[in-house]
């Protein structure tokens, strides 16, 4: 037994599942991006916004410092032979930084870990160097890259609506988002960083809440979904247990075409032509192998006759009793009669066999009123002594495609069969052709006894006779009308019957007409 997994339900449920855990996969990634890039972006202008707060004491303690390092550098300039001139740089130098510490004391160190806790902040000179201005206070200033100065400094001179930052690690491996602004004129750039790890805290909360949530929802979904998935199966699971029912002998059941779901319905209707066609080809090949029986037995039946006068005349002439010349040629002329009679047999039963293959058809152009004036002597010796009417102007210059031979074979089997259902005195035989729209219809008509209504159906069958009184040595084998319905069917057209009792019956051979334009 196959399990869950195998069936509808356990792969639409699974596929569903898989389907919802994708969409909120995707939905989560969006969201933790879209909100790092938020958050971030926010971060960025926070940062942008506490430059405008850093004070000016802050900047000018950083000129003082640079100054120092310039005075610094200078006193070893005058070591080496210049310090003189050195020296009178320096006195300027120190001469300004005095003026401009009186005009303003330096920031207190409280106040400026007050603002700058927490905080990077350094100084990157025009040289590339970069000084940590808040190592003190706050955290170690990354170092960034030239590419990253560039493409700061590079965002600072162009107008964006988003501010544009650099993550970058510190000397602790820490990670920060930094930012850069200019001063002033005389310093040309700051920078400022924070840790984003509070940040990093605040994305993976709320991812730890979405994933919990999504678990949730999976859970809910499976809860609600399986039995509305269950209830919709329902009508598939019925068709199921409808199609183990059915076998060979219950082809005539069918599934309800209305079930509430398009698709069940489509499915119902299919099955419904399968069945149906199952059944016709079923009651065919019941009806094929009754008539295979049938035909069997009759075939058995008309060559045991021929066979058993042949047999009985042989055992006569074997007995070796003295007979006269004029009983032994009876004896040959009878069986040579008989035997003629079954190679006919045979030969029309070859014939049909031949048409049931359905060979490849090699017509031509030929016109059916010279055929039938060529048997007119023909048939007035097949009719003896009844009254032959033929009339071919209806049909003069008509042309059909065909076979010459076949068509003369229908129309002496026709011939025939009038002859043998007529009065050999009395008897009327009348062959017209004539042309209605695109056929030409040849008749053959007699003023025999007629086909009752009820037995109409059956006159073209193998071996049936009409007239079951009528003996197989004045009659036919029953194969003339079926090998004449093949042949006119093979030329594309129809033989049909028209018959009263007591009036008489006309076959009407349906033929279309073939034009060369």
């Amino acid at each position: 037994m196959k399990g869950s997994s195998r069936t509808l339900y356990g792969q639409l449920l699974a596929r569903s599942l898989i389907v919802l855990a994708a969409l909120l996969i995707l939905i989560g990634s969006l969201q933790y991006f879209l909100m790092r890039g938020f958050l971030y972006q926010n971060q960025a202008e926070t940062l942008e916004a506490q430059f405008r707060s850093v004070p000016p004491l802050l900047i000018e303690e950083w000129r003082a410092d640079t100054q120092k390092r310039a005075a610094i550098s200078y006193e070893a300039i005058q070591k080496t032979g210049a310090r003189q001139q050195a020296n009178t740089v320096s006195s300027d130098a120190n001469t300004d930084e005095l003026g401009s510490s009186e005009m303003e004391p330096p920031l207190p160190p409280g106040q400026r870990e007050f603002l700058l806790s927490g905080l990077s902040l350094a100084a990157i000179h025009p040289n590339g160097e970069v000084d940590d201005l808040n190592a003190q206070y706050g955290v170690p200033a990354p170092i960034l890259s030239t590419s990253q100065q560039r493409s700061l400094a590079e965002s600072m001179t162009r107008p964006s609506r988003n501010l544009s930052y650099v993550l970058a690690n510190d000397a602790n491996g820490n990670e920060q988002l930094v930012v850069l602004r200019a001063a002033d004129a005389r310093m040309p750039i700051l920078q400022i960083g924070i840790p984003t790890e509070p940040i990093k805290a605040i994305l993976w909360r709320q991812l730890g809440i979405f994933a919990a949530l999504s678990v949730a929802a999976l859970a809910g979904g499976v809860a609600l979904y399986r039995p509305v998935l269950r209830k919709s199966l329902v009508p598939l699971s019925r068709m199921v247990n409808t199609v183990k029912d059915i076998d060979a002998g219950r082809l005539n059941e069918r599934l309800p075409d209305q079930q509430g779901q398009a698709e069940i319905d489509r499915l119902s209707l299919s099955f419904n032509g399968m069945l149906e066609r199952l059944e016709h080809a079923f009651a065919a090949e019941k009806e094929s192998q009754e008539r295979m029986r049938q035909f069997i037995a009759d075939a058995s039946h008309e060559l045991r006759t021929p066979l058993t006068s042949i047999r009985g005349f042989l055992e006569v002439l074997l007995r070796g009793n003295v007979i006269s010349e004029q009983q032994l040629h009876s004896a040959l002329r009878s069986m040579h009669s008989e035997s003629e009679r079954m190679t006919k047999l045979v030969e029309d039963l070859l014939a049909l066999v031949k048409l049931e293959r359905n060979p490849e058809k090699q017509f031509t152009a030929i016109r059916p009123a010279p055929l039938v004036e060529e048997l007119e002597s023909h048939l007035q010796i097949l009719a003896g002594d009844r009254i032959v009417q033929i009339n071919t102007a209806g049909g003069k210059t008509i042309q059909v495609q065909g076979d010459a031979d076949q068509i003369k074979q229908i129309v002496l089997n026709l011939f025939n069969n009038a002859v043998q259902h007529t009065h050999p005195l009395e008897g009327k035989i009348q062959i017209d052709l004539s042309v209605h729209g695109d056929q030409l219809w040849l008749k053959v008509q007699d003023n025999g006894s007629g086909i009752p209504p009820e037995l109409q159906s059956k006159i073209f069958e193998r071996f049936y006779r009409s007239d079951q009184s009528r003996s197989r040595r004045s009659g036919g084998a029953g194969l003339g009308l079926s090998i004449s319905l093949a042949l006119a069917q093979a030329h594309g057209g129809s033989l049909e019957l028209a018959s009263m009792p007591g009036e008489g019956s006309t076959f009407t051979l349906v033929l279309p007409i073939y034009r060369t334009e």
